[in-house]
């Protein structure tokens, strides 16, 4: 249980509402966005709960400062932001939000494939210079295409719930789960997927198993050519090997809302000596891109803090 007066620290900005329930529910809301990592260690022991999203890395060092601290919530789907291996030693607990971002993200990954197929970008930027080529950008049809999905959980199974109407055939593989197949989707092994898909979609957090998960041997390991779209996480996909077989055009196309360049508080990318595969992907005409926005839309940072006040009444039965 938690005391009232019970102190807690956004390390980040989150929907107002976050803070008003939480004041509501007797705990002392504090901010401070100009102190850097090394002031905060000054101030840790303070406080039972941490918010976050991304600008602070909650390592051990951190949290080792943190001496009565019971709850980090970040309001977000991942959590690879937290050395959960230490949280779980001292009793921790650990919150996020896909639930509250999910939808968003479905609806986002939707709208990049539709323009993807259809040459909308190209399209658009064409008709504005006056130019009017109708066969030139004539598109592809979802409908009868093969999705696979990689990872089913709040972000696939959204995912999935999306293409029912498109009159797709939908198969899952989540290393983790099983039993999870439904009128919108069909439970499968990878293998199985990897032989009928067209289009592969990926929804797995990002751990030192899914790393560079989709590499060259992961990618010839598809039957078919087909189009990968990935907004889970950047660093999922090696991105030589994707711009390689862009080329030969295993892969015939690709939907990025991530990349594995981004900073890992995703407010930039670091690319170094990578700038010239950088402009190799983009160049590529069967390429679209977003900077990591698709479980970002007006509504869904309210829908991420009703989550955490949810699941912080529920764990500790405020």
């Amino acid at each position: 249980m938690v005391a009232r007066g019970s102190k807690v620290l956004f390390l980040d900005t989150a929907h107002p509402f976050l803070r008003e329930e939480l004041t509501r529910l007797g705990f002392i809301c504090d901010h401070f966005p100009e102190l850097s990592p090394e002031d905060y260690r000054t101030i840790l022991a303070e406080y039972t709960g941490i918010i976050i999203r991304n600008r602070i890395r909650l390592d051990e060092g951190l949290l080792s400062c943190a001496s009565k601290l019971q709850f980090i919530a970040r309001v977000g789907a991942g959590i690879e932001g937290i050395d959960t291996d230490y949280a779980s030693r001292h009793g921790i607990i650990c919150l996020n939000a896909p639930e509250g971002n999910r939808d968003a993200l479905a609806e986002h990954t939707i709208g990049m494939i539709l323009a993807l197929f259809n040459r909308l970008l190209k399209a658009d930027a064409e008709v504005r210079k006056g130019v009017w080529d109708r066969a030139g950008n004539r598109g592809m049809e979802l409908m009868g295409k093969t999705v696979g999905i990689i990872g089913y959980g709040n972000m696939g199974s959204a995912f999935a719930q999306r293409l029912k109407g498109f009159q797709t055939e939908v198969l899952a593989w989540d290393k983790y789960k099983q039993g999870y197949g439904n009128d919108f989707v069909k439970e499968t092994t990878l293998e199985e997927l990897q032989k009928q898909c067209d289009l592969v979609s990926l929804h797995v957090p990002l751990t030192s198993e899914t790393h560079n998960m989709v590499d060259e041997a992961f990618i010839q390991s598809f039957r078919k050519d087909f189009f990968l779209v990935n907004t889970s996480r950047g660093q999922v996909v090696r991105t030589a090997d994707l711009v390689r077989n862009l080329r030969s055009g295993k892969i015939r196309g690709a939907v990025l809302d991530v990349l594995e360049w981004e900073s890992t508080t995703f407010d930039r990318l670091d690319m170094d000596d990578d700038r010239k595969l950088f402009q190799e992907l983009a160049g590529h005409d069967r390429v679209i891109f977003s900077p990591h926005v698709a479980g970002h839309s007006d509504e869904s940072p309210f829908k991420m803090a009703k989550v955490i006040i949810d699941k912080i009444k529920n764990e500790f039965r405020l």
